[in-house]
């Protein structure tokens, strides 16, 4: 780079305030009922924009700025657009001032909760990419209030499986910071202690990666646990190619009893009066050991149990609406018509 565009390119973001003196000038702390932590070291920040990939000439939506630190990473990288997606009002000083220090117009601010916000349009159509070609030029990098983090990663694999939202673009990647506990549980694999629910439904519909750990006291206010730092790409194929609803439904249920055999959380998929005939035929069909643990079952087993569950269910599609969770009416009111059809069968 030459001296004239180095003076060209210092001068493009005025001198700026730290985030430490952004939080002072307007008055801000982070609100325990939002599980807001804010990360200070712009080394951490510049560490966890790096882990995206290649930001240069790219469109990002950052989940959840607060007063911007991570902001400044994703500017320095050169994106040809940032869209910042806030919840927390207070922030708006905070981030205008680091919009008005842009002088290209690339950032956008939307203040609002990421949950009711529509990414199907967000991206320019010259980023589209068909599903089986490499990730779009677009990213999703963001510090997660604790709160929201898992519920939020479980609504993106559902708008991934059904590649909509922010997916219609094509395998649109995803930075993101989770405790450390809820990152090592993404990635744990068979036979670890960290291995769930979430282990599997990540792992059917990303390659995730553990990028690295931030303490807490990285943070302000420090938080009991430490930070880490997941990226996810989504795969071409699943490794369970089913709805998402029904992958869930079964993983769900058959972890509600992680230490017991497997069995005893698949059977609670069926009514009271069939459940042990019809859990001993799922684990036939799916040629699987039904003393195996749930966290023994690899991705492929339970892509297995769940085509062993399509089966039985549409011989009888009634079964696909029952629900063990549901109130005890709705379940009783199920389980009397199986047992009434039982009594018929034997008197027959």
């Amino acid at each position: 780079m030459s001296i004239k565009n180095s003076v060209q390119e210092a001068m493009r973001l005025p001198p700026l305030p730290t985030i430490r003196d952004i939080l002072r000038l307007y008055r801000l702390r982070a609100l325990r009922q939002l599980s807001q932590n804010f990360l200070m070291d712009q080394r951490l920040t510049d560490k966890i924009v790096k882990a995206a990939g290649k930001i240069k000439n790219s469109e990002v939506c950052e989940v959840g700025p607060g007063p911007g630190g991570i902001t400044r990473s994703i500017l320095n990288r050169g994106p040809s657009r940032l869209i910042v997606v806030e919840k927390d009002k207070r922030f708006s000083p905070a981030l205008d001032l680091l919009k008005d220090s842009t002088s290209d117009g690339k950032m956008e601010i939307i203040l609002g909760d990421v949950l009711n916000v529509d990414m199907s349009k967000m991206f320019s159509e010259s980023k589209r990419r068909s599903w089986e070609e490499r990730p779009p030029h677009i990213h999703i990098i963001g510090n997660l209030p604790f709160s929201v983090s898992t519920p939020l990663i479980i609504r993106w694999l559902k708008a991934i499986s059904e590649r909509k939202s922010a997916w219609s673009y094509g395998r649109t990647q995803l930075t993101l910071t989770f405790q450390k506990e809820v990152a090592e549980r993404m990635i744990a694999d068979i036979m670890s202690a960290q291995r769930c629910r979430l282990s599997v439904m990540c792992q059917n519909w990303c390659t995730v990666e553990h990028k690295f750990t931030i303490p807490g006291k990285a943070f302000v206010p420090k938080p009991d646990v430490d930070v880490g730092v997941v990226r996810f790409t989504p795969l071409v194929e699943p490794l369970v190619p089913l709805p998402f609803e029904l992958v869930e439904k079964v993983v769900r249920t058959i972890f509600s009893f992680r230490q017991k055999y497997s069995i005893r959380g698949a059977e609670t998929l069926f009514p009271i009066p069939v459940r042990e005939k019809l859990g001993t035929e799922m684990y036939k069909l799916a040629d699987l050991d039904p003393t195996i643990r749930p966290y023994q079952l690899t991705v492929e087993e339970f892509g297995r149990l769940c085509y062993a569950y399509c089966t039985i269910c549409d011989r009888d599609p009634r079964l696909y609406r029952y629900n063990s969770r549901a109130s005890r009416e709705e379940r009783g009111d199920f389980e009397q018509l199986y047992e009434d059809e039982q009594q018929i069968a034997t008197v027959t």
